[in-house]
């Protein structure tokens, strides 16, 4: 019921540009991790120079296993950096390092959209593991309060997702402004950041859509068994 035609034409063009995303994520970090910034300054210390030229010096800079796994905790002020990045020197690693700055910025001034974000991280987790499931639960069962208990949970989930939109845009342009305020990079250095925080921005993008598509096809499932 779910997964008919109807509901393959809506899923399968975000999911074609969710993986193009990533393929194109994963490429432009790849190529800019190879060209070293010719400062030779580190992700971690690129974070250390954009945090402390604002005035921030309750946020702890550590380095964490894994790659592309780079995050700011806003709860405990942690700013996290994969191992391809904290204590490398390349053109990736500060773009990157940079942007999760970027939402150290956003905490430290009040940025609604990031409060609103991560006030909806509890339920959005609830609502995109098991919305879904209620809903066809519903659909099964022939129980339309079950099938809007779902919607309403998939509906946060999807929420998460819109928000997080103009959270990674805004970051990504506080890093190029505080890379370039810093003389962290040249400007020639600074056009390979915009490209892998461009590449990034778009697996953002694809999310929220493959998401909305989701939320659409129940949607349109529910008006029809009425």
């Amino acid at each position: 019921m779910y997964l008919d035609s109807g509901y393959m034409l809506v899923i399968l063009p975000a999911l074609a540009l969710s993986l193009i995303a990533q393929i194109w994520v994963k490429s432009a970090f790849s190529k800019f991790s190879k060209i070293q910034s010719r400062r030779g300054i580190s992700g971690a210390e690129a974070a250390r120079i954009i945090l402390r030229s604002n005035g921030i010096s309750n946020v702890q800079i550590e380095a964490i296993p894994g790659s592309l796994s780079d995050h700011y905790n806003p709860a405990t002020r942690v700013l996290s950096l994969s191992e391809p990045v904290f204590g490398k020197t390349s053109i990736s690693a500060i773009g990157v390092a940079a942007h999760e700055a970027g939402h150290a910025l956003q905490h430290a001034r009040g940025y609604g959209p990031l409060g609103l974000r991560s006030a909806l991280v509890p339920v959005a987790g609830i609502g995109s593991r098991f919305g879904p499931y209620v809903a066809l639960a519903g659909f099964v069962m022939s129980m339309p309060l079950l099938v809007d208990a779902g919607i309403v949970l998939f509906s946060a989930a999807v929420g998460f997702y819109i928000i997080t939109l103009p959270v990674e845009f805004n970051a990504s342009g506080r890093a190029v402004e505080a890379i370039r305020s810093n003389a962290i990079l040249t400007e020639e250095e600074l056009s390979g950041v915009k490209r892998v925080l461009s590449a990034a921005a778009m697996t953002y993008v694809a999310s929220t859509l493959s998401a909305m598509a989701s939320l659409l096809r129940l949607v349109l499932l529910r008006g029809r068994r009425r």
